[in-house]
Formats: structure tokens, C-alpha cells, sequence
């Protein structure tokens, strides 16, 4: 898998990961991202129009938190990667926070927030790459931490793609990312300490 930086001049191959029905499009990598309050009311068409601004943040800002994975030269894959600060989201849920002394302002832990991976490519293991990508990214950009928050369902237990968009333990703990806590039943932090 060859990795970029998703800008904005990569537009149409985010939209051609994200599809044009289903979770992925639906939500535009904005949830965790906004929180659910100001994500449920908001139209698909605003959700677009956020996230692509994301992706242009301008000459003076930091590159975008997110990276594209291609296939063959094909978008196959997404995940989101930034400061944990920037997702509004996890400021509220018991997920990131339950049983652990973590302060939420601290930008210098990133997390890997979701994982979106083109229909027709799915089942293949493209997450690993992506996980190992965003680890990196978060490295060289400085991040002291990166943590994710995946999904862990029981033996048997089938999950819908749209739970799984937080990844699973596998490419977290194949990109170097240990447990440290269980928050609820089915999720789990995994965390890596860069130095």
C-alpha cells in the first residue's frame, strides 16, 4: 500500500473511499471529530463541506489529520490521525478516559480516530498498513503518545462495518500499540509511548 497525506487536491479519492451510500459517506470522518450533538443535526452536504476544509487548512497551518492509502495506485483506505484534542467527541465519552489520569488538553497524544476502507476492498487487511501509517505520521509530526480506541467483539460476534470504522486490536497491535485499559465490554485503549 503506498500512503499520502489526504489534502485537499486529493479530493475525489477521498469521496471514492468514502462511497456514495453507506457509513463512511454518511458520516465524512466528522463524528468523533464534532461530537454528536453538533454531528447528528448536521446534513450530509455540511458534513462534506467541513471535511473538505479540514483538508485544506491553509499555508499556515498543520498538515491535515488524515492519510490515503492506495492500491494498485487506487484509493483503498483512510484513517484519521491527529491530536486527541481535536475530537470533541472522546472529551465526553468514558472511552479514552475511563479508570486512567490522562489530562484531555494534552496535544501531544494523538489518536487514531477512524478507519474507512473502500467497498470491494474490504477483508483484505488494508487497516494494518493504514494503523502503521498513522503511528508513523503522528511520529514525525512530533505526537509524545498515540492511542486508538477499537472495537474487540466476542468470539463468533459479527460486527457491522460501521462499528468496526474504529479499527480492531490487530492493526493497532501490529503497529506497536499495547492494551492499557477496557473502558466497556467491546472497546479497548491501546497506546504507544513514542519518547
Amino acid at each position: 500500500m503506498e500512503i499520502a497525506v489526504a489534502t485537499a487536491d486529493r479530493w475525489d479519492d477521498v469521496q471514492t473511499v468514502f462511497g456514495t451510500r453507506g457509513g463512511a459517506h454518511h458520516c465524512q470522518c466528522q463524528r468523533i471529530r464534532l461530537g454528536d450533538r453538533a454531528w447528528w443535526y448536521m446534513p450530509v452536504e455540511e458534513r462534506t463541506h467541513q471535511l473538505r476544509e479540514q483538508l485544506d487548512p491553509g499555508p499556515d497551518a498543520p498538515a491535515t489529520g488524515a492519510l490515503l492509502g492506495y492500491v494498485d495506485g487506487e484509493p483503498a483506505g483512510w484513517v484519521a490521525v491527529a491530536p486527541r484534542t481535536e475530537f470533541v467527541r472522546y472529551r465526553g465519552s468514558q472511552v479514552p478516559w475511563a479508570g486512567r489520569h490522562e489530562d484531555k488538553d494534552d496535544a501531544g497524544v494523538w489518536a487514531v480516530t477512524c478507519f474507512a476502507v473502500r467497498a470491494g476492498r474490504r477483508k483484505q487487511g488494508l487497516m494494518y498498513p493504514l494503523a502503521a501509517a498513522a503511528v508513523a505520521h503522528a511520529r514525525e509530526r512530533g505526537a509524545r503518545a498515540v492511542e486508538g480506541y477499537p472495537i474487540a467483539p466476542e468470539p463468533g460476534q459479527d460486527i457491522s462495518w460501521g462499528e468496526v470504522n474504529v479499527g480492531t486490536p490487530g492493526p493497532f497491535a501490529a503497529a506497536g500499540l499495547v492494551e492499557v485499559s477496557r473502558p466497556t465490554k467491546r472497546r479497548r485503549v491501546m497506546r504507544l509511548d513514542l519518547g
